[in-house]
Formats: C-alpha cells, structure tokens, sequence
C-alpha cells in the first residue's frame, strides 16, 4: 500500500461520490478538514482506496480484486509489523468487499459474539454498522419537552470543546477549537450547573450534519442525552441540514436514542473492528 499524497486527494474525492452509505467521516478526510491518511494501490491510477479518520474509523473502497493492495493491506489489518499503534473501525464499498475479506481473513475473521475477552491481537472482529434516516415526523410525535428547571442547553463553547470528558467528544472529529466554533455546531446540557451531556457535529457539509453525542458518566440514564439531541435537530432543521446518524448495532445505547429522536434504520452492513 501507499500513502496518496494530498494533493492527490481528489482522486479519492472521484471514488466516493457514488458510495450508497454514510460517508461524511471519509469526505472530511479527503476535504482535509481534518487530518486523516489515505493508502492506495497506485499514486497516479488508484483503483482502491483505504481512507483513516483519526478517531479511528476507516472506510474501504473500490476495486475488491486488487491483490496489489488487498495483500499488503491484509497485513496491515492483521497488524503483522506491529506498525499500527490504535484500533480501526472499517466499512467496505462495494458489497463484493464482503466475500473478498472473508477469503482474505479466513479464521482470523471472527464474529463479536465470538469475541468473549475482547482480545483483538492478530483478529478482525465482525460487528453491525446501522445507517439511520431521519423522519421529522417521528422526531416531533416523540419529542420529550424539558420539564426540570435544574436543566440548561446551551450553545457549545470553547471551554467544553477543550474540557469535556468521554471518548465520543468534539475535539476528537475537528483539528482546532476555532475549527469547531466557526464551521461547526453543538448544544449542552448543564445539571444544577455541572456540565452533563453535549450534541455536536462531528461532520458537516452543505446539506447534512452527523450528530455525535457523549455523556458525562454519573448523568447517563437520565435522558440528558435526547434533550441535546432534540436541541441539535431543531438546529438543523431551522438551518435545512438533513441531520445524520449511524452506529454499530451492538451499542444499544446509541441505537434506541437514535431512534427516540426520529431516525429509522435503513442500512446495516458489516463492519471490521482491527486491534492495534
């Protein structure tokens, strides 16, 4: 595999544009509003892609019967050099990815029911990415008005980008601070003043905004997070950004508040979890 240089990225900018699943995190790598990689078979003619966001997510692309790539890019998934330091959460366009990986993993390529110790050394781990559509209609019909006096939603400022706790929090899908205030959008919750749970863009273009959502440990289940939510959407409604979502199926957590906000499942697709 190669490192496409980014003056290249335009190439890839080709390859995505009739990819029929969400793919806003791989857009932001290739629009270099944040500072992903991407690894091809050939600098001057690429026929398949392999695009990193730094939060980890990955997406594969094009041509499933390069073995020029598909070789070299089975060890790094298996991560036989040792080379890669962080896990890697990847999806794969076209669905001919599936039975390509499948071959090219054989027993190394384990289902996540099979995974008890969560041990992913020199494993892929199978899991479910779920790709949502938002229907305004449920979102009003299920709306869940703030009734505690205690709660305040406010804009999301520097401070919480810098400060807010979790592993899903704004600083980890924007490069700067004043990225995120001028380009980006998000709304939280403070309880009795202590900061609780924030919605955010974690990607954006012209027409959608992908909600990211964290919540601070000791205020989960209190149903801070679709307050925030709702606060977003309102957004994004006011502002004609068709609001996105998408999670694996195994966080339940993630999928139901999706779905008290207004969004129906439309897609699942494998998605490859490879340990570092």
């Amino acid at each position: 595999m190669k490192t496409l240089p980014k003056s290249n990225y335009k190439k890839a900018a080709e390859a995505i544009k009739n990819v029929a699943i969400n793919t806003l995190f791989a857009e932001a790598v290739i629009e270099q509003k944040i500072n992903g990689k991407i690894y091809v078979d050939n600098i001057e003619k690429p026929k398949t892609f392999y695009i990193i966001h730094p939060y980890g997510m990955t997406l594969l692309l094009g041509d499933s019967e390069n073995n020029e790539f598909n070789n070299p890019f089975k060890d790094y998934a298996l991560n036989i050099d040792n080379t890669r330091r962080k896990p890697e959460w990847m999806q794969a366009y076209p669905p001919t990815w599936d039975s390509v990986l499948s071959e090219l993993f054989g027993d190394r390529l384990i289902a996540s029911s099979e995974n008890k110790e969560q041990n992913l050394s020199g494993i892929i781990e199978l899991n479910t990415r779920v790709n949502f559509k938002f229907d305004q209609d449920k979102f009003i019909a299920s709306r869940k008005p703030v009734m505690d006096n205690d709660i305040k939603i406010v804009r999301t400022d520097g401070e919480v980008f810098q400060n807010m706790p979790g592993s899903v929090v704004p600083a980890y899908f924007w490069e700067t601070e004043e990225d995120f205030l001028t380009k980006g959008v998000g709304f939280s919750l403070y309880y009795k003043n202590k900061l609780s749970s924030t919605a955010y863009s974690s990607c954006i273009n012209a027409s959608q905004l992908e909600l990211g959502i964290e919540t601070v440990p000791e205020f989960r289940g209190k149903g801070f997070a679709q307050y925030v939510c709702q606060a977003l959407i309102d957004y994004c409604i006011e502002h004609q950004f068709e609001p996105v979502w998408a999670c694996r199926l195994e966080n339940t957590g993630s999928y139901k508040l999706a779905k008290k906000v207004g969004f129906v499942p439309t897609i699942e697709l494998p998605y490859y979890q490879f340990g570092n």
